[in-house]
């Protein structure tokens, strides 16, 4: 009978072993991404829509200030992400991120107490400074309590742990709607967005506690001539002559690349998909909140599951197939379809294209040395930070008078064109360490269970033949 390679371990003992910056990494995604999830998302976009609607800025439509609150927040943290990402390989980062914690603060309460567009402009402002600091140095100090190699399915949870809190909020917040009233009113979106207020607080506490010293040593430093190993039978023209330390060189600057061109395309959609469906399908407060939060854990779900996929076919080529199928989704969506087809395309097309993102940071990390890695993560946040929120600002004035189809046909391109340095990566990155790791024991347990075979038969047939042998004697 053959024996098992290795034990099962359990979950409990899989969190033990954790790094303690890893766990409390996890708990800062959960809570933050569950607060934000209840104030951030769809619902602070309804409420500065309606609380426009009321208000004379400068004649701006409604969309279009909702466009300048999101570029607000963009412009502060473009201005200060690349300093903050120096700062966080220059000196201590947990000190950063203490240090973050009073801007954080002070951005929730000009949006509580604000009464006027005003005063959501300066705590989109303060908003972004906040996120320029934490974003690379929270990055920097979780990427180096994990070990290199083994990223993805740390990334992948990680990822899960957000979409499953991103999930719940918007599930909260149907309840919330159902209690307080179902309906757009700025006094029912205040009430709602009170609860997550209250949970952002509990998150910007968690960056107290996170410590340089117990990040992990040497086991956490780049892996670069080990990630990129260039695919000769992928025939790219001279991408496929590059040796392993050029390759090494090439892949952050086209994982970026691809990053900001994608950023850019999100940008001009996703703040305006909940007005696109109260506007063009006058879908409830109640069923948005549904959409967003089955999004949301799909996206989770599937993340995880490109991880494993990712094992056996690459990081790289899970990442095409994921943004693949988001962009065609997204084509879709531009032709208004039926709602029974909307809702699942919609979900399709944000699962897949959030999916990719733990594979994509697994590569940037494992390839980036630790003393870089906090101007790197300032220069991927460039992306989510400049170009998202710029490109909501065209976005706004792309959908105008409920232009939709014209903003998603335009995101459909540029998603495409997010494709393009993707395709190039695949000849110039390998197999993560653990997929490797993998095949070599499905290798030598083959060999393993083959031997044992063997044995067993030459024993049977040495059997055979004491038993002939005796029949021999006794005829």
């Amino acid at each position: 009978m053959t024996q098992k390679m290795n034990s099962r371990i359990t979950v409990k003992e899989v969190i033990r072993s954790m790094n303690y910056n890893v766990k409390l990494t996890f708990s800062f995604y959960a809570i933050s991404s569950l607060s934000r999830s209840m104030w951030m998302g769809s619902v602070l976009s309804l409420y500065i829509n309606i609380f426009a609607s009321g208000s004379d800025f400068f004649g701006l439509s409604e969309n279009e200030i909702l466009g300048i609150t999101s570029a607000a927040s963009g412009i502060t943290m473009t201005l200060f992400v690349f300093p903050a990402g120096y700062f966080a390989d220059k000196f201590r980062r947990d000190s950063i991120l203490r240090l973050s914690t009073f801007i954080g603060v002070a951005g929730l309460l000009f949006l509580i107490l604000g009464k006027s567009i005003v005063f959501i402009l300066v705590s989109m402002l303060l908003w972004g400074l906040f996120n320029a600091f934490v974003r690379p140095t929270l990055e920097s100090i979780f990427a180096d309590s994990v070990e290199s190699g083994y990223r993805s399915k740390i990334y992948s949870w990680a990822h899960l742990i957000r979409e499953v809190a991103m999930a719940i909020g918007p599930f909260l917040n149907i309840g919330l709607f159902a209690i307080i009233g179902n309906n757009y009113n700025l006094s029912v979106l205040r009430k709602v967005m009170g609860i997550g207020f209250a949970l952002s607080f509990v998150s910007i506490i968690l960056l107290f506690l996170f410590k340089d010293d117990r990040a992990l040593g040497k086991e956490s430093e780049a892996i670069a001539e080990e990630v990129a190993a260039v695919n000769q039978e992928i025939k790219l023209g001279r991408l496929t002559q590059l040796d392993s330390k050029k390759a090494a060189k090439l892949i952050p600057y086209l994982l970026i690349t691809g990053n900001v061109i994608i950023g850019i395309g999100a940008g001009m959609t996703i703040k305006y998909f909940p007005i696109f469906f109260k506007d063009i399908y006058l879908i409830s407060p109640i069923a948005i909140q549904g959409i967003m939060g089955g999004t949301s854990l799909a996206t989770g779900l599937l993340a995880v599951a490109s991880q494993k996929a990712s094992l056996k076919i690459g990081r790289v080529q899970t990442i095409f197939l994921a943004q693949y199928l988001a962009t065609a989704s997204l084509l879709v969506i531009a032709i208004y379809p039926p709602l029974g087809v909307l809702i699942p395309i919609f979900i399709i097309r944000g699962s897949f294209m959030n999916a990719a993102q733990p594979l994509s940071r697994s590569i940037l990390m494992d390839i980036i040395p630790k003393h870089n890695r906090g101007k790197w993560n300032s220069i991927e946040a460039i992306a989510w930070g400049l170009f998202w929120n710029v490109s909501a600002l065209v976005g706004g004035f792309l959908v105008g008078d409920n232009n939709y189809n014209l903003c998603f046909s335009i995101t459909t391109f540029i998603y495409i064109l997010g494709l393009v340095p993707i395709i190039l990566l695949i000849p110039l990155v390998g197999k993560e360490r653990e997929a490797l790791e993998r095949e070599r024991k499905v290798e030598n347990g083959s060999s393993l269970e083959l031997a044992e075979v063997e044995e067993n038969l030459t024993n049977t047939f040495k059997q055979s033949d004491g038993l002939i042998q005796e029949e021999k004697i006794e005829t």
